[in-house]
């Protein structure tokens, strides 16, 4: 039975879906990258913050808005006690994101390490010290849910005109499970065929921006960071907005078999949580599988954050690391010689080694290593093998059951479904099911369920393709990339930088580079205004690594942990740090032969004697020049954040406010 007139409830949904679809237009990473769609998002992702305080009339210089999973939000209330936060949920606006907004006084939060540790939460980390991160990014690890953020936002600025039940589920017209999972408009196509298709229409693909001396066609080169999203999962997401709350559980377990046989990882063997992304994965990994005692953790230098910071801050557990070489690949001799020391000599005493986690491709340097032998090895001295496949399951086929995988994280995000959503996928057995974290984790990624559903069209898609196909279409690019690049003066790839290595075929197309006379962060800005390409630029979420590849002194990684701690906008402007390229399946030959003639532009102005200086010290420009392309940037991304919210300034109308107590009458709590 509907609970609203047909007329009011269609209109909340029609302006709830022309408004998220405006911002996945937009969609990329918010905070790190240097693009249009970064700065765009960015402005995007902090309104919502600031629309969800508007929306209870908290002033924004003393509260916060964290958004969080249900078992995040959970976790960070009982980290403010005795503050009582305000928790608007998602699901009492009757959109199933399984998103919480939890509002607490800043100065109530507390100090020290975060309840979830990795990407995003620090400002600089070395092997033995870690500089965390302000409020709110602290609390919000990993790469924060932009879309569902903003739907959440503009859902309760809609809920203000329609009444708190515009969004209430509606049987009526609605699509079935099976229908959201597997019907689109692509006519059964599939191979390369489907790749054009979707190619051609990804969302935000070719879209105007401004650039030097007008507009230029946005170019997308910031992948390893986040995708945009397949316009078919956009319209699996939109029906799984609406669809009744008694056929939710089924769509979850139908994406839920999706996911068993992409990933190689059978249910009878398997157990699967839906997450807000990879990090969330990998802190409740190392939650689960390091409580036994005496456990050492054998990760590499090469690792994300992510997959370093949770199991460095794991109770009682000791972490032990392997160096990778000049290419990223790790040293198997190494690890195999600890996992003896450590199991079979035990010259560490009752220590064991007990995971090996290790990513299934590098941020940085695209290096893929070989997890079939680090499984055989891991296990033939009794290890578990932990994957972090943020990188790696949006472009190669990941086979855990044949590989010997026992636990795998991964994002939407990164593979064209940016709804908040990623799993954890561990061997059955590890988490026993009657635990009550057990229910608690699957109850809180379940409830994401348009997440839930973009991850399950976007695994359809990829499938149809081939991940085959993936595979050889973006190494086509990688090897084109390479040989393009090599030809620009200056310009200095990391990793496999020779397009026919007989290890080509292990790098994903991610190319980290510094120019020999442009410091790193200046040409990935000269690169968004002259070129319209979004880039990214600095550690990348990968510090160790990074600052090994640039050889930094001890003396200096100390000055810089110092400077985070007591002056972090100024040393910020200098930490060095690499241009990031990164491709996927909506790049082609033209947005390579572009990057290589910005980058030859860029490389063969005559800079000053303090820009070479800069860059063969290999530091960031500390002040970037106030260009009027970058005006122009500006202004375009904040008439796009006003498109998206209503054509509403930021901060106008803000009568009808329900206040605080209409907060508390309206919304849950966790």
């Amino acid at each position: 039975m509907d609970t609203m007139p047909p007329r009011l409830g269609d209109a909340a949904w029609a302006e709830l879906e022309i408004s998220v679809g405006r911002a996945l237009e937009v969609y990329s990473n918010v905070h790190r990258g240097t693009g249009y769609a970064s700065m765009a998002s960015t402005l995007l992702y902090e309104r919502a913050r600031n629309t969800v305080l508007d929306v209870c009339g908290l002033d924004r210089s003393r509260y916060t808005a964290i958004f969080c999973t249900p078992a995040r939000a959970a976790a960070l209330k009982a980290a403010v006690r005795p503050e009582r936060p305000v928790v608007l949920s998602s699901r009492d606006l009757g959109l199933p994101l399984g998103l919480r907004a939890v509002i607490v006084r800043s100065r109530a939060l507390p100090r020290g390490i975060p309840f979830q540790t990795g990407g995003g939460t620090i400002r600089i980390a070395s092997g033995r010290s870690v500089v965390w991160e302000s409020a709110p990014d602290r609390f919000e690890a990993g790469t924060p849910p932009v879309i569902n953020a903003v739907t959440f936002a503009r859902g309760l600025q809609l809920a203000r005109r329609f009444g708190i039940q515009a969004f209430e589920p509606c049987a009526r017209g609605a699509a079935t499970p099976p229908q959201i999972r597997d019907r689109d408009d692509l006519g059964g196509s599939s191979g390369r065929a489907l790749l054009l298709r979707l190619r051609r229409s990804m969302m935000g693909r070719g879209r105007p921006v401004p650039a030097a001396g007008g507009t230029l066609p946005y170019i997308h080169l910031d992948n390893a960071a986040s995708t945009p999203a397949f316009r078919p999962v956009w319209d699996a997401v939109r029906q799984a907005l609406r669809l009744p709350e008694n056929r939710r559980a089924e769509l979850v377990a139908g994406v839920r078999a999706r996911c068993a046989r992409f990933f190689g990882a059978p249910a009878e063997g398997y157990d699967i949580f839906f997450t807000s992304n990879a990090t969330e994965a990998l802190n409740l990994a190392a939650e689960v599988l390091s409580r036994k005692p005496s456990t050492a953790v054998l990760n590499t230098v090469a690792e994300h954050n992510s997959n370093e910071l949770p199991w460095r801050f794991a109770e009682d557990v000791t972490l032990v690391r392997t160096p990778v070489d000049g290419e990223g690949f790790p040293d198997l001799r190494e690890m195999e010689r600890l996992l003896r020391e450590y199991n079979e000599d035990r010259a560490h005493g009752r220590t064991r080694i007990r995971i090996v986690a290790l990513s299934g491709a590098s941020n940085v340097l695209g290096t893929c290593p070989d997890l079939a032998e680090i499984g055989r090895m891991a296990h033939r001295y009794q290890a578990l093998l932990v994957v972090d496949a943020a990188q790696l399951a949006g472009h190669r086929a990941i086979r855990m059951a044949a590989d010997g995988i026992d636990g795998l994280a991964f994002s939407g995000h990164k593979m064209y479904a940016p709804f908040g959503a990623g799993g954890l996928i561990l061997r059955k057995g590890l988490w026993p099911a009657g635990d009550a974290g057990f229910r608690a984790a699957r109850a809180s990624g379940d409830e994401n369920v348009a997440g839930v559903a973009a991850i399950g069209k976007a695994i359809d898609l990829l499938e149809r393709i081939g991940m085959d196909i993936v595979h050889e279409e973006e190494l086509r690019l990688t090897r084109a990339a390479l040989r393009e690049l090599a030809s620009v003066p200056g310009v200095q790839i990391r990793g496999i930088a020779d397009p026919d290595s007989p290890r080509i075929a292990r790098r994903l197309g991610v190319l980290s580079f510094g120019l020999t006379h442009v410091p790193h962060n200046l040409a990935a800005r000269e690169l968004a205004e002259t070129a319209g390409i979004g880039v990214r630029t600095g550690c990348h979420c990968a510090h160790l690594l990074v600052k090994r590849l640039l050889r930094m002194p001890p003396a200096r990684e100390a000055l810089s942990n110092l400077g985070m701690m007591f002056v972090p906008r100024f040393t910020k402007s200098l930490l060095p740090g690499l241009v990031r390229a990164s491709f996927g399946l909506s790049n082609d030959d033209a947005d390579v032969r572009r990057l290589a003639l910005a980058l030859d532009h860029i490389s063969g102005r005559r800079p000053s004697l303090i820009t070479r200086l800069l860059a063969k010290t290999r530091n960031a420009a500390p002040a970037l020049p106030a260009t009027e392309t970058r005006r122009r940037m500006r202004a375009a991304a904040e008439r796009d954040s006003s498109a998206v919210y209503g054509d509403a300034p930021e901060g106008a109308d803000r009568s009808g406010t329900p206040g605080l107590a209409g907060c508390d009458r309206a919304f849950s709590s966790v």
